[in-house]
């Protein structure tokens, strides 16, 4: 028991997360298939944190096949999963996020001189 709890709490100081469900996921059509796709391989996080164009998404799944021996996604299937990942993990999406930053007004530098 107090093994887990030290687990628990280390997990909480580096920052990891230590539950991983679908609802880590943005909400959407496939959230699930996608989730438990990916996370049989590598954490949720590698997938969250990226912003790739649908192109990109699609050689990522045929590279991930290829050599790291994920199920082939095929035909509707793979338009379904490619959908979802452009949608929410697109580069338009990466933009929003970052939006806040670049919407900041511009102070004015109080040691500039006119």
């Amino acid at each position: 028991m107090a093994a887990l709890a030290a687990l628990v709490l280390t997990s909480a100081a580096t920052g990891q997360e230590v539950v991983e469900e679908p609802s880590v996921l943005p909400e959407g059509a496939y959230r699930d298939e996608v989730f438990y796709l990916c996370t049989a391989c590598h954490s949720s996080r590698l997938v969250r944190n990226q912003a790739m164009s649908r192109a990109r998404w699609d050689e990522t799944l045929t590279w991930m096949s290829e050599r790291h021996g994920m199920p082939e996604l095929e035909g509707e299937d793979r338009a379904r999963y490619l959908d979802y990942l452009t949608a929410h993990f697109g580069p338009a999406e990466s933009e929003q996020r970052r939006a806040p930053f670049l919407t900041q007004p511009q102070r004015k530098n109080p040691f500039a001189s006119e």
